[in-house]
């Protein structure tokens, strides 16, 4: 029910940016749409492995390298792209007359690919060395399908909380100064205090949903600590963690970037309101065309 209610609202999201040409030539819009399109992604198949964890328990070690290769890179990018979201917002607010010469689109797309490149490349070589250091049956072997069960060498665990402890710091680093800054430009220009106290609760909610996100740095390690002081509580403890750091923060993103804001609101309203006429229309030409 979840993955297909955000599928839904993510879905009408990206149609309505395809369909309007201003959100194509708008870097913040770019950015916004790349982390629903990510998010999606990483719903589906986290969901899937969720599912098929339940059902089956153990799956294909081949399948499980996929699933958890493919979630982890999704997992990370969500934060880096909200940085990067940030860097951009900074720049419009503070250096509004050179936004439009260092934010362009092309320039915006190269930000996305190295968001891809140095959130794959840390963990792809996780694949290659256990293909190194594995016999070819472990692949064909079934196993519940979770990180340590399938990259076991040690070396591999402490790279993974090296690579963690270095995107952790960016990104908490990088939303601490463009939000404080944010936060004193828009106080400094506000001229009234309603829309200086909507400027709070604006980077307030952007902040809390970073938060959220940037949970999936340390949650593995609070997992461990958990399921040492609740032994007789894994499975509890794996799907609130999985709900808080997972499913809650992909929630927000379409509330906070896309509902909220006013523009991309309208241009929604008049998607869904579209879509529903449509609908109407195709149910009620079948009845016309019978004679009631």
């Amino acid at each position: 029910m979840v993955w297909l209610i955000l599928g839904y609202i993510n879905s009408s999201l990206v149609a309505t940016f395809l369909r309007h040409q201003t959100f194509n030539e708008d870097p913040r819009y770019i950015l916004f749409i790349h982390m629903v399109i990510n998010d999606g992604i990483q719903l589906t198949v986290t969901i899937t492995l969720f599912v098929l964890s339940y059902i089956f328990y153990k799956i294909n070690v081949s399948f499980c390298c996929f699933f958890i290769l493919v979630a982890v890179f999704t997992t990370r990018i969500t934060p880096v792209n909200l940085a990067s979201m940030a860097i951009e917002r900074y720049i419009a607010v503070c250096e509004p007359l050179r936004h439009p010469q260092i934010c362009t689109v092309r320039r915006t797309y190269i930000v996305i690919g190295w968001m891809w490149f140095i959130c794959v490349a840390p963990d792809i070589t996780d694949l290659f060395m256990t293909l190194a250091t594995e016999s070819l049956s472990f692949f064909h072997e079934s196993v519940f399908c979770i990180r340590p069960n399938v990259f076991k060498d040690p070396i591999l665990a402490f790279k993974r909380q090296v690579f963690d402890i270095i995107y952790f710091s960016y990104v908490f680093l990088t939303l601490v100064f463009t939000y404080l800054r944010v936060l004193f430009a828009a106080r400094a220009l506000s001229t009234d205090k309603i829309s200086a106290q909507r400027a709070r609760n604006t980077i307030l909610i952007h902040g809390a949903q970073m938060a959220m996100c940037m949970l999936s740095y340390i949650s593995p390690s609070v997992e461990i600590i958990l399921q040492l002081i609740f032994p007789g509580r894994i499975s509890e403890i794996r799907y609130a963690n999985y709900l808080i750091v997972y499913l809650l923060p992909r929630f927000l993103s379409p509330i906070v970037y896309g509902v909220r804001d006013k523009k991309f609101r309208k241009y929604l309203k008049m998607y869904l309101v579209s879509n529903s006429c449509r609908v109407k229309l195709q149910t009620v030409a079948p009845l016309n065309k019978d004679g009631m």
